[in-house]
């Protein structure tokens, strides 16, 4: 995708989380959920990334340096929304003026590459000013409703839940916060945005109103599931992220063909793999890049990191890092 870069807004301070660690760098599946999202731009094709930082942004930067994540940083020094956020790139969209640009937050692990690249080849054939990624949810509670025009079906606003009438609130059609748009036509708006609203910010959805104002094309792309979309901005999300990634993990092993018998307390990592005719019992925490050979059993009340089981090993009760077992 020549054409196409990205923005990545991870600056928020996860104050709900009740955490000292920047809100992105929480874990999902063992892994930052602003990882999530970096590797699902790069495996798009998308390898012109900036990443928007702004609390704790030290570890941030400490944390993509020591994973080899190539990205523009910049920092923004006062959270004033997300459209404050996309401004403190304005060199960087400058600099790529005549590219489309997906903004994306750090905190939504679920966008998936095909996703990201269906949603482009719309923008881009629909010759979109902006293109706004959408899904329903039953409980919309927390995100901006997408209103559409009653006849035409078209979108004409997109209103945040604390500045929704009750008539809006029931609306189940939500903003992902993940967006296309034409780098030209978003530095067009982007300083027209003010901070006119119940919570004094700069909101990004508003250059969607400026676009519509200003008769730009803008369409939306939905998502059939809804998960692809969700965020965390407290542990209990959280931990619905990680139960969902848990159980997609579980069952692409399955699929794979190892033995899962019951998943109950059963975690496993992206990294790890694993030789034909394997089982794993409840209880078995699989974690790091280990690697499970042939014909092994694995569990009950087994935590094992970056270790390597060769084939034909039966464990059990035990506590493994960074070994190997034949």
């Amino acid at each position: 995708m020549e054409n196409a870069c990205s923005i990545i807004l991870a600056a928020g301070a996860g104050t709900r989380m009740f955490t000292k660690k920047p809100k992105v760098l929480l874990k999902v599946l063992f892994k930052p959920m602003l990882k999530w999202v970096v590797d699902s731009v790069f495996r798009s094709e998308i390898y012109d990334t900036c990443i928007v930082c702004g609390y704790g942004h030290e570890k941030v930067e400490k944390y993509l340096k020591d994973n080899n994540v190539e990205a523009r940083i910049v920092i923004q020094n006062e959270r004033k929304g997300t459209a404050h956020a996309v401004y403190v790139a304005k060199d960087y969209l400058e600099q790529n003026i005549e590219k489309d640009v997906i903004i994306l937050a750090g905190d939504g692990p679920f966008i998936d590459v095909a996703t990201i690249k269906s949603s482009y080849y719309l923008h881009k054939k629909n010759d979109n000013d902006a293109t706004v990624i959408t899904a329903k949810i039953e409980n919309p509670f927390g995100y901006g409703r997408i209103v559409r025009d009653p006849n035409t079906k078209s979108i004409i606003a997109i209103v945040e839940q604390k500045d929704a009438t009750d008539e809006v609130k029931i609306i189940k059609e939500v903003n992902s916060g993940t967006y296309w748009f034409k780098v030209r036509s978003l530095l067009e708006v982007l300083p027209q945005i003010n901070n006119y609203n119940n919570q004094s910010e700069f909101y990004l959805p508003d250059a969607i109103k400026l676009l519509l104002n200003n008769a730009r094309r803008v369409g939306t792309f939905f998502v059939k599931d809804q998960n692809i979309i969700l965020g965390a901005n407290t542990k209990e999300q959280l931990n619905k992220l990680n139960e969902i990634a848990i159980n997609k993990r579980l069952c692409e092993l399955m699929h794979q063909g190892v033995d899962i018998p019951l998943k109950e307390g059963i975690i496993v990592s992206e990294e790890a793999t694993f030789g034909e005719d394997v089982k794993i019992l409840p209880g078995t925490v699989i974690c790091g890049k280990s690697k499970i050979g042939s014909n092994c059993t694995i569990g009950p009340g087994v935590y094992i990191e970056n270790c390597t089981i060769k084939d034909n090993t039966s464990i059990n009760c035990m506590n493994l890092k960074n070994k190997v077992l034949d």
